[in-house]
């Protein structure tokens, strides 16, 4: 779709469709859903397990070839947990699975395709057996990369970027660039330059809204219904 057709009202009812549906169906699936969320797509969402949490104003896209799945199967002897902090962005097709535990921490964001666990899910020789685990810590802004995977046992510093199909198996430093497979260091961030987060962008929510309401007034304005259901049965008609 080369632009949105829908009218106004069809988008913001649109919107509050998906806030419900997260409401009614996703909110029971978590240990804690925090406030100020925005789900798009919320039906290619999946929670399975005990001790999933939800920072507060968290953004999660999913689409329905890229599904986000968030699954703890807790290990013999574990409680297992995924905790994600206030202000992270979650892309379509992220994976955290987890049989421990896993820790994101605020302002985090974890691209397209990404995955983040904390066991192997197999034995080298007894197959059906979970394996080894080991606890997975994600600092605060740290930045992981489209299908970049970040293996049991890692801890990531903050400000920290995982570049694109990065295989992280060891810990990395705060403010550190990593590519690769396996991840190696490839550039040093300064840490007294400031950094511009996901909460400073989000300090003033109601002005956000208020601002991305009028924007969507002004590019949809031209948009009737009928112009919409058109283009929904007939795309190739126009724009």
């Amino acid at each position: 779709m080369r632009r949105d057709h829908r009218p106004y009202y069809i988008k913001k009812l649109c919107r509050k469709i998906e806030k419900g549906y997260v409401q009614h169906f996703l909110r029971p699936q978590f240990d804690r859903l925090g406030r100020g969320f925005t789900f798009m797509k919320p039906w290619h969402v999946e929670a399975f397990g005990p001790g999933i949490e939800l920072g507060d104003y968290a953004t999660v896209i999913a689409a329905p070839d890229r599904k986000v799945r968030l699954s703890v199967w807790p290990a013999f002897g574990e409680s297992g947990f995924i905790r994600i902090g206030d202000y992270c962005l979650i892309c379509p097709g992220v994976r955290i699975g987890a049989a421990a535990g896993i820790t994101i921490g605020d302002n985090t964001m974890i691209a397209s395709g990404a995955y983040i666990t904390d066991a192997d899910w197999h034995g080298l020789y007894d197959r059906t057996a979970i394996g080894p685990t080991e606890t997975v810590t994600i600092g605060k802004n740290v930045w992981i990369g489209d299908r970049a995977t970040v293996c049991k046992g890692v801890a990531i510093g903050d400000n920290s970027v995982i570049g694109t199909g990065a295989v992280v198996t060891r810990d990395i430093p705060p403010d550190t660039v990593v590519a690769g497979n396996p991840a190696r260091v490839v550039k040093q961030l300064d840490p007294s330059q400031p950094f511009v987060t996901r909460s400073q962008w989000l300090a003033d929510p109601s002005r956000l809204s208020r601002e991305f309401d009028r924007m969507d007034r002004e590019m949809l304005r031209e948009n009737t219904f009928f112009h919409w259901l058109r283009h929904l049965f007939f795309p190739a008609g126009g724009d």
